[in-house]
């Protein structure tokens, strides 16, 4: 089921920047080996359930947890 993969990536998607700090999306994305549609989703579903939070520097958008 989609839904399930979805919260199964965000959990890899909050382990990694828990244990490696606030990522780019690119680093994110290379450090999960999630390919673009699963970042994305996983990355709505923790936006939506307040534990990420986004910050942009320079030209970049950073993950960090809340």
């Amino acid at each position: 089921m989609l839904k399930m993969k979805i919260g199964e990536n965000a959990g890899i998607i909050w382990q990694t920047v828990n244990a490696k700090g606030e990522q780019n999306v690119s680093a994110l994305k290379k450090s999960t080996r999630l390919d673009d549609k699963n970042l994305y989703l996983a990355l709505g579903w923790l936006a939506k359930e307040n534990k990420i939070i986004f910050t942009q520097k320079q030209r970049q958008i950073m993950i960090g947890l809340i």
